[in-house]
């Protein structure tokens, strides 16, 4: 389990293929299970935020806090996030109006609003704006897991919870993977390099895509941190689980 993050509240984002050799490695551990979702988290309130951060954290997705809509700007112009978590009123701005911008520049990232403002008549302009779930303050932390998985599960193009490859198996709510029956024990990065790859069965997934898969910002990105994940999950589901495309990336399943 990743036990903690650097928040960086201020941050001054630059474009990834920049930042990738700046970055600073996380202080985690790789101890537990966990999920493959990287979300950008936009809420100004310190409490709430901790508390919400370190609960997703926790169930092994990445994370970025960000406080105020310029930085939730400069983080979306460089990276590709799983999901968007807003909150709807931020020191420098309303969140409908960035999720409109958003939207009307094609950007189809899924996003959760995360608000007080519980009238209906604020929950029907949030959802029309393309928000796809409205989560009203205060809420259970388990809820949000629910909502946030049956979110990314309809944008993986497979709404179906549980994935077969084979005779592999992988359950995406209870985050297990076996092969032949088999279960296998997987540490939180081994799971989201999996996951990453048997969402997309067949499609070759880049180094670069699993990299940010498993990391946020301000965490270094060693040189062969991918082939050691891929080479632990071959070691507990099979030499031929993982099929490397040389020079392209990784692949699960047949082409």
């Amino acid at each position: 389990m990743i036990s903690t993050l650097r928040l960086f509240p201020d941050v001054n984002l630059k474009p990834m293929a920049c930042n990738r050799q700046a970055r600073v490695r996380l202080a985690a551990q790789d101890d537990g299970p966990g999920g493959t979702m990287r979300v950008l988290f936009i809420e100004d309130d310190t409490n709430l935020g901790e508390a919400v951060r370190d609960h997703i954290v926790g169930e092994g997705h990445a994370v970025d806090w960000v406080r105020r809509l310029g930085d939730a700007e400069a983080a979306v112009a460089s990276v590709s996030f799983d999901l968007l978590l807003l909150d709807l009123g931020l020191p420098d701005g309303r969140g409908l109006d960035f999720l409109k911008h958003l939207r009307e520049a094609g950007n189809s990232v899924p996003v959760v609003i995360v608000t007080a403002m519980d009238q209906i008549s604020w929950r029907i302009e949030g959802l029309n704006a393309g928000a796809d779930d409205y989560l009203v303050k205060p809420f259970d932390l388990s809820e949000l897991s629910a909502r946030l998985a049956a979110v990314a599960r309809r944008y993986s193009g497979n709404p179906n919870p549980l994935i077969a490859i084979g005779d592999l198996s992988i359950d995406l709510v209870h985050r297990l993977a076996a092969r032949s029956g088999v279960a296998a024990d997987l540490t939180g990065r081994e799971w989201a390099v999996l996951e990453r790859l048997v969402r997309r069965p067949g499609a070759i997934v880049s180094k670069a895509e699993l990299e940010d898969t498993i990391y946020a910002f301000g965490a270094e990105i060693e040189s062969n941190a991918v082939e050691v994940y891929v080479s632990r999950l071959r070691r507990k589901l099979g030499a031929d689980a993982i099929t490397t495309v040389r020079g392209v990336g990784y692949r699960v399943g047949d082409k």
